[in-house]
């Protein structure tokens, strides 16, 4: 099918993205890599008025280290998550979980910012940050603010990102020394998760210190194994 009708805007920086997402309101969608929202506008699930792409806002692509937190631009591919020493290093679980996504084309143009905003319970990203103890930084025409990985997956597609607000970075506690694991489950390759596990361990001694693990499509959302940890 062919996308019903849409505006279409490509702005250059994240003011001006912000700017043209609230003088659209709801009616606008925003447009990270397009490996979800392409394939709902052709089926014309969704039907916007006005669509941001943000692949020319370079602010929001690289991977970078802030003392001890590594930092990843929304629009930073999940191709580059998973090639990312920094991120073997700090976060190697959310290093295993960007190489499982899909297929190579796939991991090539989707985002990790589009990947979480999405919020799809079988989708890759969410249970490495929730896991992690990641952080969400958004901005809008209100300002910017952080929201803890906690608090951000609320819902079946559902976050608490508001509808004039732009995800812009992903900020992880630096795991340096941890061990890290991302299990995926599928009864065909390439395909969404049955079922997966993101698990972080600090040994001391030959033995498990400290773990933190978190749970793909186990729920509505990613969710803690609190559990077992």
């Amino acid at each position: 099918m062919i996308p019903a009708r849409f505006d279409y805007h490509a702005p250059t920086t994240l003011d001006e993205a912000v700017r043209l997402l609230a003088e659209a309101g709801d009616e606008a969608k925003v447009l990270a890599g397009g490996q979800s929202l392409l394939p709902v506008l052709r089926l014309r699930l969704a039907a916007p008025e006005v669509v941001v792409d943000l692949g020319r806002v370079d602010e929001l692509r690289g991977v970078r280290e802030d003392g001890d937190t590594l930092v990843i631009g929304a629009m930073t591919s999940h191709a580059e998550v998973a090639a990312s020493d920094a991120v073997r290093r700090h976060a190697r679980v959310l290093s295993e979980a960007a190489a499982t996504v899909a297929d190579p084309q796939v991991r090539h143009r989707g985002t990790i910012g589009g990947a979480i905003a999405h919020a799809d319970p079988a989708g890759d990203m969410p249970a490495p940050v929730l896991a992690l103890g990641g952080e969400l930084v958004v901005v809008g025409p209100g300002g910017r603010r952080t929201v803890p990985a906690d608090d951000f997956f609320e819902d079946l597609f559902t976050t608490a990102l508001g509808d004039d607000e732009i995800l812009v970075e992903v900020r992880i506690p630096s795991h340096q020394g941890w061990g890290g694991h991302y299990a995926k489950f599928t009864r065909v390759a390439q395909q969404w998760s049955i079922v997966a596990v993101a698990a972080a361990v600090r040994t001391e001694g030959g033995s498990i210190a400290e773990a933190k693990v978190a749970l793909t499509n186990m729920g509505s959302t990613a969710v803690r194994a609190t559990a077992v940890e």
